[in-house]
């Protein structure tokens, strides 16, 4: 018997970005990392890349790159974000396909999905068409080769999107087992119904009706996987194996596939070190013989179908009463607020959809006007997403426009298909699968509504914002604070939204604590600046100038003249207007800087409020990462204040403090506050510098363990982690620097021994990549007996040892 295992990881986190400024501002819950994408990578994507496998002693015998041996998704609008901001992620992920196609008869193991994680039985037929074209055309540019297979999201399906599959090339997807309605042999007439169970061992053939298309379907095997996912099953890879294997029919001579699917994130931010129990199953099952691994392409090569199967229509993996989830109360939630109500998922829906048909006719009629096809257009659409240089925007309108546009109308079209753009990211099915209408995920679908809704008024000359709220206002909040979609729309869409005025208010104020340079870049705007004057005076400042502020997104652009003023706290004033003439400008520029050279700053105030009427900014309006920067340069001399008062405290009571320790007697909070805060403030600050001193830092943890100090070690080891990383990279750059390595020595042995957790994670990638590459020429070179070999030798055997890494 041909025993095959097959494991899938869908890979996908929701869309973050703000839609104005399509990047991802700073979330809080996610301390101490920027976001929730960038915590995830550390937890899950990253550690997947290099995973260890342990030996019967805890230490690392092999490193391996999981996505090379099993098959995954990995979601668009997440490689987006990846290879932005985690490119060593990205470039592995790109590897490990290719390596998959040598490991698997020439079967990549990366399988594309539907775009922006749309619930396709729920999408319209233009929708369904768009998402897999751009999933498609996405994994091209990415993976470099045609995709096999497509991952549905929530593995939703009807018989439609089967179809549009089939039409574009893609020969399978995965579904769960429930989602098989009956089966039967190929060339039988008979039909078996699917009640106890289909058999998940085997790939099915769907034939597609008013076509002689048909489309492969793999039914994962939904108890193991559950296990995987909800019941520890990783808390063991040895078990993890065994449990696959244990799936195997030893009565049958047929070739057998067992294959899972779950959620990619359960492999290590679900499960801490999941990837591990991966990694060591995998290793299991290979090097011991009991399985071949393979990807669901080279099975289907070599075991194509001998059952059909007719799917059940609208049905999913995550919702017992078939897509519900994703448009009523069925009941489907996450456990964890019981009593809410889901009922707001309906009107939800029903808004967006209004919206969406309510302008689908406006795009078509106004697009006829520029291109060829609005519809082909849209479609095609994914490559300038993908590429929005100049120069492949000409390439786009060369292809699709009716005649030669001017930059206005340019500006229209790119206008156009962006309202399409966000009328599609208002479906990713994020938005409905938690408990709660004011969730950032609920928010974000209805920020992309918001950025529909901007366009529209722009493009059409009319808001469809009444109607759209008052339909929003059916879905009732479970927060009393909250009230219902229409509120949260205001409370939370309303001020995310940008233009251009915007983004030069922004530009006003940052110009006032940073020095731009002629060409700056604010997210996904380029600013020009074309005039300024600045004055000093103290903590005060002002700063005036004109700017052109240019979307890369639309090409649309503004000139504009800005004013900005601050005596150095946060009481800062602004305003921004677009620029009119030059007379009017320098009039402008004149009496500011005269009232700002005459000290008589209530007068600049008044200025900005008379030449800026109705545009004027505080740090309220500014983006908030930015924010958070101008707010620590505001806080800083304060900060160094409320720090030397502590600083002082401690020193003096430092003394007494061990004294009542020693007598086991509680420390007044006040004390054990400056206490904390001191060492732990220090100890930050030497864990960040480009030179550990290393006697500096036990220093400091001997007087934290003296005065009963608790330490932060989340904060603290993510500092000290981010300089490893740089030690890791200066290792693998200068392996044969043995000052270095032997400091390295000395900085592992301080981690081994602080009283918080270290991921020592980029610094054994690196030595095991020494170990691969390098190691090997010194050990010829200390057999022959040359000295400094074998000094080096000593030195990286016993940072080895420290790391855990066999040689």
């Amino acid at each position: 018997m041909d025993k095959y295992i097959c494991i899938h990881g869908h890979f996908y986190q929701p869309p973050r970005e703000n839609p104005w400024l399509e990047d991802i501002e700073l979330q809080d819950s996610a301390s101490p990392y920027h976001d929730w994408d960038e915590r995830i990578n550390a937890e899950c994507y990253e550690p997947n890349t290099a995973s260890r496998i342990l030996d019967g002693e805890g230490w690392i015998k092999k490193i391996v790159n999981n996505y090379s041996k099993i098959s995954f998704n990995l979601g668009p609008t997440l490689l987006s974000w990846m290879e932005t901001n985690a490119p060593e992620v990205y470039r592995a992920i790109i590897a490990a396909d290719e390596e998959s196609r040598r490991r698997f008869s020439g079967h990549g193991s990366a399988l594309a999905q539907a775009y922006n994680h749309m619930i396709m039985p729920l999408a319209n037929t233009r929708d369904k068409i768009t998402q897999v074209v751009w999933g498609i055309k996405d994994f091209e540019l990415r993976f470099g080769r045609r995709p096999e297979g497509m991952w549905l999201p929530e593995t939703a399906v009807d018989m439609e999107t089967l179809t549009i599959l089939a039409e574009h090339g893609i020969r399978f997807t995965i579904l769960a087992p429930w989602q098989a309605r009956r089966v039967r042999p190929l060339g039988d007439e008979h039909w078996q119904e699917v009640h106890g169970g289909i058999d998940t061992t085997m790939p099915y053939q769907v034939r597609l009706p008013e076509t002689d298309r048909t489309i492969n379907v793999f039914f994962y095997h939904g108890e193991v996987a559950r296990a995987v996912a909800f019941e520890r099953l990783l808390n063991n890879g040895e078990r993890f194996a065994r449990r696959l294997l244990s799936i195997f029919d030893e009565g049958r001579n047929a070739p057998q596939l067992v294959n899972i699917a779950t959620d990619g994130e359960t492999y290590g931010h679900h499960h801490r070190h999941g990837d591990m129990a991966l990694a060591y199953a995998l290793d299991f099952i290979e090097s011991n013989k009991l399985a071949r691994l393979t990807n669901y392409g080279e099975f289907l090569e070599k075991h194509p179908p001998t059952h059909e199967v007719e799917i059940n229509n609208n049905t999913s993996w995550s919702c017992a009463h078939g897509v519900e989830r994703w448009r009523t109360n069925c009941g489907c939630n996450t456990g964890m607020h019981p009593g809410w109500s889901q009922a707001w998922r309906a009107p939800l829906r029903d808004a967006l959809n209004w919206l969406r048909n309510t302008l689908a006719p406006k795009f078509e009629e106004k697009g006829r006007q520029f291109l060829k096809d609005p519809w082909a257009a849209r479609n095609d659409y994914i490559t300038v997403i993908l590429d929005r240089s100049p120069e492949n925007v000409d390439r786009f309108f060369a292809k699709h426009a009716l005649r030669p546009l001017d930059q206005k109308d340019k500006v229209t079209v790119l206008k156009l298909l962006e309202l399409q753009r966000h009328a599609m990211l208002m479906f990713t099915s994020c938005g409905w699968f938690f408990d709660e209408i004011s969730g950032i995920e609920t928010v974000q679908v209805i920020k992309y509504a918001g950025r529909v809704i901007q366009l529209a008024e722009e493009l059409f000359g009319f808001s469809p914002e009444g109607q759209f709220l008052e339909r929003l206002a059916q879905a009732k909040s479970n927060i009393p604070e909250h009230r219902d979609g229409a509120h949260i729309y205001e409370k939370f869409v309303k001020p995310a939204m940008v233009d251009l005025l915007k983004v030069g208010g922004h530009y006003a104020l940052c110009s006032l604590y940073e020095t731009y340079d002629q060409h700056s870049r604010i997210y996904c705007y380029d600013v020009y600046r074309e005039d300024c004057h600045n004055r000093r005076a103290g903590t005060a400042r002002l700063e005036v100038g004109k700017a052109r502020i240019t979307s890369q997104i639309t090409q649309e652009e503004m000139l504009i003249d800005y004013g900005a003023f601050t005596l150095g706290n946060h009481n800062v004033s602004g305003g921004v207007r677009v620029y009119r003439n030059e007379e009017g400008y320098e009039q402008m520029v004149r009496e500011l800087t005269a009232a700002f050279d005459r000290a008589d700053f209530n007068e600049v105030i008044r200025l900005i409020d008379q030449h800026f009427e109705g545009t004027t900014y505080t740090l309220r309006q500014l983006f908030r990462d930015k924010q958070r920067v101008v707010l620590d340069i505001i806080l800083e001399s304060t900060l160094a204040e409320v720090a030397e008062d502590y600083r002082r405290i401690y020193d003096v009571h430092a003394p007494l403090m061990r004294f009542l320790k020693d007598l086991n007697i509680p420390q007044p909070r006040a004390l054990q506050a400056a206490a904390e805060f001191v060492l732990n403030t220090s100890l930050r600050q030497a864990f960040a510098r480009d030179e550990l001193d290393l006697d500096h830092i036990k220093a400091l943890l001997n007087e934290a363990e003296m005065s009963g100090v608790s330490l932060d070690g989340e904060v603290l080891g993510y500092v000290l982690e981010r300089n490893l990383k740089e030690m890791a990279e200066k290792l693998l750059a200068h392996p044969d620097d043995r000052t270095f390595i032997e400091h390295l020595n000395g900085v592992i042995g301080l981690v081994s021994s602080l009283p918080f957790e270290v991921n020592l994670w980029q610094v054994q990638n690196a030595y095991y990549r020494l170990v691969q590459s390098v190691y090997p020429a010194y050990q010829e070179k200390g057999r022959r007996g040359n000295e400094e070999a074998n000094t080096w030798l000593d030195l990286f055997n016993s940072l080895g040892d420290k790391l855990k890494v066999r040689r």
